[in-house]
């Protein structure tokens, strides 16, 4: 994870320099330019003040007085004639400097010009302002002001630059860092939540990391953990559970078959012994078999045939086949629905959940109740609801009832037989015809199964 951290933080840090180099470099650009056009603007008024002063007094005087005042400060004046000669300096300035500039004046405004602005190569940045005696033009104001001077205050402002520069660095790579850390921490954590998943210690815990694509994946990694814990402690359980349906029946079996191997007992006994044997052999196919069709659904290949099966007649034979159960157990059976109903399902398969939820309500029914199945059309859906007046199923075993091998009677008793995966049959089937199926009941008072199915409108 110090890669990531290593690699976010040069990545973020080459941006940010890129970006802070291009925006100094175009404000100490700007700030040259605007300091030199300052400078030569301030060089320009100089010029036409003196120019306003010999428009008032031409006289000597007033050249010397103009050259007193520039020989204080530090910038230079020269006053020449209309065609070039020089009347008054306040320093000595190359003649062949003045004959240059002169070269570049056709017909300056009166409020002055740039003759030279080129700071870094010159020797000069100079101004010219031409004044008028009696309307004529009578001559020019040189200004002048040597570039080491605006080389100095721009190298003072490079230093300021250099040193800003260097504190931006600074503080860009300790934000940086900070900033690696905190986008960092929550992915370490999460490198570790993963590993010990991946070694199968599925008891991840992770803080909550915000609202952000982070601490969604977070969350994501937390419900996943979750989810695989769940997973092997009801494969654990799945397996236990097979564990103990297959040994029950198996030591029944090889107890029985020792026994029906001695030559000491009489025919009919081995007989008894015989039958067990089968019943229990029977019990494990019927196990084999429901496991089987769970198997077939977890991979998704239980085919469902569909057809328009007239729910009516249905009912009526599963009643001519399972009542004889009923009336053996003194339970009374009822079965309403109308002719007219007809559902898209498979029916081999949506006969083999009525048995089932029908098997369950008898197991669980006592003597002179009674058990009811009806149907209901609601909203263009069908409603099937198979109820008892049985035991009922505690509040707290209702959210599992459907899961594998999961039994209300957790001795598991052999009275009332049964794998412990027919419900959990019972509701892929019906998820598998694209219907749902729920449960309600209470302790003594019975159960009811509620399936509903979309009607066949054909």
């Amino acid at each position: 994870m110090k890669k990531i951290s290593l690699k976010v933080g040069f990545l973020v840090f080459i941006s940010i320099f890129i970006i802070d180099t291009v925006l100094f470099f175009f404000l100490h650009n700007g700030i040259i330019h605007s300091r030199v056009d300052e400078e030569l603007m301030s060089l320009k008024a100089r010029g036409n003040n003196h120019r306003d002063v010999l428009e008032e007094s031409f006289k000597e005087e007033t050249l010397q007085h103009i050259v007193l005042m520039e020989s204080q400060s530090d910038t230079d004046v020269v006053i020449t004639d209309q065609h070039g000669k020089v009347i008054a300096s306040s320093d000595t300035i190359d003649d062949e400097i003045i004959q240059e500039l002169s070269k570049k004046i056709l017909s300056p405004p009166r409020d002055g010009m740039v003759l030279e602005d080129n700071w870094k190569q010159e020797q000069y940045l100079s101004t010219v302002s031409p004044f008028f005696i009696n309307a004529k033009n009578n001559g020019y104001v040189y200004m002048f002001k040597r570039t080491d001077k605006v080389q100095e205050l721009i190298s003072r402002l490079n230093e300021h630059f250099f040193l800003a520069g260097l504190l931006t660095i600074l503080f860009m790579i300790i934000t940086i860092l900070i900033l690696s850390k905190v986008l960092t921490t929550p992915l370490i954590k999460m490198k570790e939540a993963t590993k010990k998943l991946s070694r199968g210690d599925f008891t991840v815990t992770l803080p909550r990391l915000g609202n952000d694509e982070l601490g969604e994946l977070g969350q994501g990694i937390q419900l996943l953990a979750k989810d695989l814990n769940y997973i092997k402690q009801e494969r654990n359980e799945f397996l236990a559970s097979i564990s103990h349906e297959l040994r029950t029946p198996l030591t029944y079996i090889k107890g029985y078959a020792d026994i029906s191997r001695r030559k000491n007992i009489s025919e009919e006994e081995r007989a008894t012994y015989l039958n067990i044997i089968y019943e229990e052999a029977d019990r494990i196919s019927l196990l084999v078999k429901d496991l089987f069709d769970l198997a077939k659904f977890d991979k998704n290949s239980f085919t469902i045939m569909k057809e328009k099966i007239n729910l009516s007649e249905m009912l009526q034979a599963i009643y001519q086949k399972i009542s004889p159960a009923f009336i053996n157990r003194n339970v009374q059976l009822e079965m309403h629905c109308s002719s007219k109903i007809f559902i898209d399902a498979d029916p081999v398969r949506f006969e083999q959940v009525l048995y089932n939820l029908l098997d369950n309500a008898l197991k669980y029914s006592e003597a002179e109740s009674k058990t009811t199945v009806e149907v209901k059309k609601i909203n263009q859906n069908i409603h099937i609801y198979i109820k008892d007046q049985g035991k009922g199923i505690p509040k707290e075993d209702l959210p599992y009832i459907f899961g594998r091998f999961y039994r209300v009677d957790k001795s598991r008793s052999r009275a009332l037989g049964g794998t412990g995966l027919g419900l959990a049959i019972v509701k892929e089937i019906i998820e598998a015809h694209g219907g749902t199926i729920s449960v309600e009941s209470s302790l003594n008072n019975g159960t009811c199964f509620e399936i509903i199915i979309k009607e066949n409108k054909e």
